[in-house]
């Protein structure tokens, strides 16, 4: 009896030692180290959180692209439902792993309307305090919406602030939500390259954009950005589609475009910022072609950028329509990352 009753806590110590090492193995991000290449000894932080356009999707597989081809280390972020740890882009207010920001040379971003906490949020504006570089695709313009009656020292984030008109979309990247341009799911967008910037590196090899989501109204632009590609409003869904006629197209909207940010700590931080960017829309090889060069250009790596850089897929990619509540639920950050 006395011998069982020794045993008892020690026991009970063994299997707490071993919920808590469970618990600290438990992945709530996806890693994919990056093997040889140009982008060897950079480090790029993606964030998916947006529940239309299945960034939960694209984000990963740009970074396997840009780790197993480029040489990139690459970590992908994820809405987490802390319930269960599965991937669900309807939790607005969890994404674990934002620390892995301070260790970042970029972060390659696709949120929409994000309350995070605190503790978390800190991550990205100490990020952005420092100059680090931004990718920022589609809803990101519209990354942040804080409760109205939020105390949080970062809600001046939010895409509707009045203390900084626009919040992060419109005073960071440069632009915040404003409304859809060409009809949503019923007119596509032809990117045409800005022949002033044709010379440009993130535009190198870059011979083709297509998606089937719309084009965005953007007015705020800064006169310091430089608008790489208009967007072109086609009149159906499909690339063979002709431009809609009259002045949705006279002048067209801009699409991507680069500028350089001036942080509140005097340090400058490159910004690309690009409108298309659903999953769907980067079965164009073009549109992955410039963002992956972009990501050259905003490490410093721009004279490394190849003729026509490699963006194969690694693995299968078959996205999901774009869409409310088509995510894939019960997928954890591991999932994504045996996929093969």
């Amino acid at each position: 009896m006395n011998a069982t009753r020794t045993l008892g806590p020690a026991v009970k110590a063994v299997a707490m030692v071993l919920v808590l090492t469970t618990m600290a193995e438990a992945r709530e991000f996806a890693e994919f180290k990056g093997g040889r290449g140009p982008g060897r000894g950079k480090h790029i932080v993606f964030l998916s959180g947006d529940e239309e356009y299945r960034s939960e999707e694209a984000l990963p597989m740009l970074a396997k692209i840009l780790a197993v081809r480029h040489g990139f280390r690459c970590t992908v972020l994820f809405s987490i439902n802390p319930t269960n740890g599965t991937i669900d882009p309807m939790v607005r207010n969890n994404i674990p792993g934002m620390d892995a920001l301070d260790r970042a040379d970029l972060c390659f971003m696709s949120l929409r309307f994000r309350e995070l906490p605190d503790a978390q949020m800190k991550h990205f504006v100490d990020y952005l305090h420092r100059g680090g570089p931004i990718i920022a695709l589609r809803t990101s313009t519209h990354a942040f919406a804080y409760n109205d009656n939020s105390r949080s020292p970062y809600a001046r984030f939010d895409w509707r602030s009045k203390t900084w008109p626009g919040g992060f979309g419109q005073q960071v990247l440069g632009e915040t939500w404003v409304a859809h341009h060409g009809k949503h799911g019923v007119e596509s967008t032809r990117g045409i390259i800005n022949p002033q910037f044709k010379s440009h590196p993130i535009l190198r090899g870059v011979e083709d954009i297509w998606g089937p989501t719309d084009v965005y109204t953007v007015v705020h632009l800064p006169p310091d950005a430089q608008v790489l590609v208009w967007g072109q409003v086609l009149s159906g869904m499909k690339p063979t589609d002709p431009p809609v006629p009259g002045p949705k197209n006279d002048p067209m909207m801009p699409l991507v475009w680069i500028r350089e940010y001036k942080t509140e700590s005097g340090r400058t931080a490159r910004i690309l910022t690009s409108t298309i960017g659903a999953a769907v829309d980067l079965e164009s090889e073009g549109l992955r072609r410039l963002l992956v060069n972009g990501c050259y250009w905003a490490v410093g790596l721009e004279k490394k950028i190849p003729a026509r850089a490699d963006v194969r897929y690694v693995g299968e990619y078959k996205p999901t329509w774009f869409g409310f509540g088509k995510f894939k639920p019960g997928l954890k950050p591991e999932d994504i990352e045996r996929a093969p």
